[in-house]
């Protein structure tokens, strides 16, 4: 056979792989779509459920929850981003089955399933992580931000020459759109730190990281949590403590997860006979033994 041949027969399964990922990516892109579709057809009562935290903590302070337009498109493009989020959220669970339809015939049954609980763990994270931030972050950071309202019945204004004007009043009257963008950069800022387990336990199932290893950079990674609270929450006190001590606990929870992970890839080993047991060179009867040999040699 030519060498000729032998390229065109290796390039084959590349050409069907790539035909195949083709198909799976429109797939996908299709299913994203008819989420987008889906979630643009009802996007007011989408954002009116994204509102609550605002509404809430406006109404603590007795004031409406309204939100304005500041351009004749900005209604538009809210829509939009609605549609956007949900359409992702709609259509993940299928293109996640494309995904693994589309990996799965090149994993042997033991890395199928190593791989699939990670794959359902990910999604089920991010909500819990995105759920935390809409519910408890969220609230308080908009508490935060708007206790910096002035309001004119509180005191008077003075003017030059000693005259009393009309006293000066600064409150809420915001974007729709901005706080739309804020509240997303929370929800997906907060989605993406739950996913620290998911992602550091498989990296040790593949051997890149160890507990040892996770242990011992600690205190940088303590450095590193704090940066992205200060990064990723807005400047007060409260919030950054709350992301640092739930991202400092999910990565405490990951080294636990990638202990148990060795341990019962050690146990595995020593059944298949693989793992070189030295713990017998421990024993001082053994040592005395060794000793002795050596003495008669």
């Amino acid at each position: 056979m030519s060498s000729t041949d032998e390229i065109d027969d290796s390039s084959a399964p590349l050409i069907e792989h790539l035909a195949e990922l083709r198909n799976r990516l429109i797939h996908s892109v299709v299913a994203f779509l008819i989420g987008m579709i889906i979630c643009f057809t009802v996007a007011t009562p989408i954002f009116n459920f994204l509102t609550a935290p605002l509404c809430s903590v406006l109404a603590e302070r007795g004031q409406d929850c309204d939100l304005i337009f500041i351009s004749p498109q900005e209604g538009f493009f809210v829509a939009i981003k609605v549609s956007l989020l949900g359409g992702l959220i709609l259509a993940f669970p299928y293109i996640a089955l494309q995904m693994w339809r589309f990996v799965a015939p090149g994993l042997y049954k033991n890395e199928k399933g190593a791989f699939l609980p990670f794959l359902i763990a990910s999604p089920f994270m991010f909500l819990l992580g995105a759920s935390f931030a809409f519910f408890v972050v969220t609230p308080l950071a908009y508490d935060f931000f708007l206790g910096f309202q002035q309001f004119g019945g509180e005191g008077e204004a003075v003017v030059e020459g000693g005259m009393n004007a009309a006293p000066l009043s600064v409150v809420f009257q915001g974007s729709a759109q901005e706080y739309l963008n804020l509240t997303i950069k929370f929800i997906v800022a907060f989605g993406l730190c739950f996913q620290l387990p998911v992602l550091l336990t498989l990296m040790g199932k593949a051997g890149l990281v160890s507990a040892e290893g996770l242990g011992t950079v600690r205190k940088y990674a303590v450095v590193g949590i704090l940066v992205l609270a200060a990064l990723v929450t807005p400047p007060d006190v409260i919030t950054q403590v709350i992301l640092f001590v739930v991202v400092y606990g999910l990565y405490e929870i990951s080294i636990f997860l990638v202990r148990r992970v060795e341990a019962k890839r050690e146990a595995q080993l020593r059944a298949d006979g693989y793992y070189d047991d030295e713990e017998e060179f421990d024993d001082p009867l053994m040592k005395e033994f060794d000793e002795d040999d050596e003495a008669s040699k």
